[in-house]
């Protein structure tokens, strides 16, 4: 029987949607999140989980990161996948030294309690940001030539940073990884997307920040897991991999879209509201490094992908309204 690999954060959108994928693969997987282990509608890995494959434990690396440690001793965790950090961008203007704390020194403690605790690891996946690199002119490659525009963006790049000099200097195994915007199935009421259909079919207006001008790439988070699937198996430490499909697209053309498949006009649903201070114009990442040396490419277009959101939303919407659709902030 292959080691568990432990899942920081597996709470968050990204680190849930990995476990599923590796359930599926036949991997057995421990996971820790600071709150009680994520509830439907939002769990995507439910129905996989045995007495044998899979335990979760609620721990807040800010308070209580030797237990991670304890975790690994007990399990021989060799691979870590890292998904925890505070993540909401307009929020860390209200409570930066929350976001320093969790993503700069919780991350910091824990890769010293490693080195003190002699634990031996083959693999740190680091799932970290493009906001690091502020605001974009051309595709970008894979660098650390970091201009963070907010404190949520600096926090990462400090974390950045410090797993980088530890790499250099100790030979701490991080892997970096950057995503384009993720969506899909079981995310979160408050995000852009699930928020825009969530609004359509409930007659609520959707502001739009600036008027929904600046560019993403959404990118479907079963692609994204399936590129953490061969980061983890074939991965270079070191290196830091760009996941981002080709496509680039306005805010306001992304709405378009949701209310072209939900047969409503683009008036019955925006409104323009005011710029989120720091807010970049676009993120353009160039993610050849991994489409050539891992194999990987995207395989869900936006249509399809937001078609498939949108009917889980409805199929679900009765438990899904019980949620907030604004982001509620646990300190």
């Amino acid at each position: 029987m292959s080691l568990p690999i432990l899942i920081i954060g597996s709470n968050s959108f990204s680190g849930s949607n990995l476990i599923k994928h590796l359930l599926l693969a036949n991997n057995n997987v421990i996971a820790i999140s600071r709150q009680k282990e994520i509830q439907n509608p939002y769990n995507p890995y439910s129905t996989l989980v045995t007495n044998s494959n899979f335990e979760f434990h609620q721990v807040d690396l800010n308070t209580n990161a030797d237990k991670v440690i304890k975790i690994c001793k007990k399990n021989n965790i060799s691979t870590i996948v890292n998904f925890s950090a505070q993540s909401m961008v307009g929020e860390s203007w209200i409570y930066p030294e929350q976001w320093y704390r969790t993503n700069v020194v919780a991350l910091s403690e824990l890769i010293s309690l490693f080195k003190i605790n002699n634990i031996e690891l083959n693999k740190f996946i680091h799932f970290t940001t493009p906001e690091v690199y502020g605001n974009t002119t051309g595709a970008i490659k894979e660098n650390f030539s970091f201009m963070p525009t907010t404190p949520y963006a600096i926090s990462r790049a400090a974390g950045d940073y410090h797993l980088k000099a530890m790499f250099e200097t100790t030979g701490f195994p991080v892997i970096f990884t950057r995503a384009a915007n993720v969506y899909g199935e079981h995310q979160s009421n408050y995000r852009i997307i699930p928020k825009t259909f969530i609004f359509g079919m409930t007659g609520k207006k959707l502001s739009l920040h600036g008027g929904g001008n600046s560019e993403r790439s959404f990118i479907h988070i079963d692609d994204v897991s399936r590129s953490l699937l061969k980061i983890i198996n074939h991965g270079i430490i070191g290196s830091s991999y760009h996941i981002s499909t080709n496509k680039i697209i306005k805010i306001s053309e992304l709405v378009s879209m949701c209310c072209l498949i939900m047969g409503i006009e683009f008036d019955e649903i925006s409104k323009v509201s005011e710029d989120r201070a720091g807010k970049d114009a676009v993120y353009r990442l160039d993610s050849s490094r991994l489409r050539d040396s891992l194999r990987w490419t995207d395989e869900i277009g936006l249509d399809e992908g937001l078609k498939r959101t949108y009917n889980w939303i409805k199929q679900n919407l009765d438990q899904i309204l019980k949620f907030p659709t604004e982001y509620q902030h646990r300190k």
